[in-house]
């Protein structure tokens, strides 16, 4: 499977499982979960086929573990915007995470700190690596550092998904440290 053919099936994946399963007469379950078989019938009756060997090297070769497979179940690891519960107990994070983002974010961020946005949780990263990349999908990348060790001292909660994402609801601006101006 060509990589072109791979990132296409991975964002249908990701819209379908994440954002729109409505969009082509998908129920995910309280979990997230979908039958395999369900979501290929699905996506085939909507003019957009493949194969379970396609969807299968797709989650296998996904850099950031997008999605899990669960006997004949799938579903997106995290990153949701309809309503579901991915059952992941709390987690005690490190002293710190990262967040990465983009110059033209830096003002609210600021002011507001981090939230869900359309998502249900915020996403941090556990290295300054994968923050980068993060960011650099929006543009010139910019990682904040979250004393998510304060942070949790002061009883915000935190989970942590199987592709290692840190999740929480928000991150109160006295606990982001932001890079020196440019």
């Amino acid at each position: 499977m060509d990589e072109r053919r791979t990132v296409k099936v991975s964002k249908y994946l990701s819209k379908h499982l994440r954002h729109q399963p409505e969009r082509i007469g998908l129920v995910l379950d309280e979990g997230g979960w979908v039958e395999i078989d369900t979501l290929i019938a699905a996506a085939s009756a909507h003019g957009f086929r493949f194969t379970r060997e396609e969807l299968d090297h797709v989650v296998a070769a996904n850099d950031k573990k997008r999605f899990a497979i669960e006997g004949t179940r799938i579903r997106a690891s995290q990153g949701h915007s309809v309503e579901v519960d991915l059952g992941l107990p709390p987690a005690t994070p490190p002293p710190y995470l990262y967040h990465g983002t983009v110059d033209r974010n830096l003002d609210a961020i600021r002011s507001e700190g981090l939230r869900p946005m359309n998502r249900h949780d915020v996403h941090l990263s556990a290295d300054r690596e994968t923050a980068t990349r993060v960011g650099a999908r929006r543009g010139r990348p910019v990682v904040l550092s979250v004393d998510t060790g304060a942070m949790h001292r002061d009883g915000h909660v935190f989970h942590v998904s199987a592709n290692g994402v840190w999740l929480t609801k928000a991150v109160p601006p006295q606990y982001l440290r932001f890079p020196e101006p440019r």
